[in-house]
């Protein structure tokens, strides 16, 4: 799988994708992430990638036209290497008024060939680009200065759901994960020390009975989704 990220900022991204799980799932050839830097698509001398809003308003809006010319070629310089193959790909959009990204549109990115994130800033988009692109994703309801951060954020968990990434099963017992709940959070884990200040380990997880260990989990499981994220639950149940 490939993901291409178009940016301002393309020296923001020199940590986060060069350790742990991504680091080995791009030494194991299971991921590629390029970047395109809007600015060499921008107009004139000063390379401009934005301008004022008609009608008015503080700030300033991300062109459409350079936009939608670091779109083409990121595309073009996927598509050169699978001139004979239907390509299964996603241009995504970067913003606050976008759909919540969920653990099931990760799953969804990650059976892509193709995966183009696009990172806004100043005061946001030109709405035009909405005509070139898939979707809009937004990753929570709050406000940040750019795209960057929810571009970390989106390839870290679809790279984890890359075939071979993580070993067979790791990812199938974990929050949002589908079970005979539905949709609930992970439940509770413990590990040694067996006794810590006073607070230990449940004794149904020292039982050995893995029948009763199973149930006590999505009990635990169920409880804490109730507490914490009861939204989860309306959703199951609807």
């Amino acid at each position: 799988m490939t993901i291409t990220i178009l940016t301002l900022f393309p020296e923001m991204f020199a940590g986060p994708f060069d350790h742990s799980i991504i680091k080995r799932a791009k030494e194991k050839g299971l991921v590629e992430i390029n970047f395109v830097n809007i600015r060499d698509f921008g107009i004139g001398t000063h390379k401009m990638v934005d301008d004022t809003e008609y009608g008015g308003g503080i700030g300033m809006l991300m062109r459409v036209d350079v936009l939608n010319e670091a779109i083409k070629h990121a595309k073009e310089a996927f598509s050169q290497q699978f001139s004979n193959k239907t390509i299964k790909q996603s241009i995504i959009l970067l913003g606050a008024s976008g759909k919540q990204f969920k653990q099931e549109t990760a799953k969804q990115f990650s059976g892509l060939d193709h995966l183009i994130l696009i990172c806004g800033h100043y005061e946001g988009f030109d709405e035009r680009i909405k005509s070139y692109i898939d979707e809009e994703i937004s990753i929570g309801d709050f406000i940040l200065t750019g795209g960057e951060i929810p571009a970390m954020l989106i390839t870290d968990s679809v790279t984890r759901l890359i075939q071979g990434v993580l070993p067979t099963g790791a990812t199938e017992d974990e929050s949002f994960a589908d079970n005979e709940e539905g949709k609930l959070l992970e439940y509770p884990h413990y590990t040694k020390p067996q006794v810590y200040e006073d607070n230990t380990v449940p004794e149904i997880l020292l039982s050995g009975d893995h029948k009763k260990i199973k149930a006590w989990r999505n009990e635990q499981a169920l409880e804490k989704t109730k507490k914490t994220r009861p939204d989860l639950l309306k959703e199951r149940n609807a």
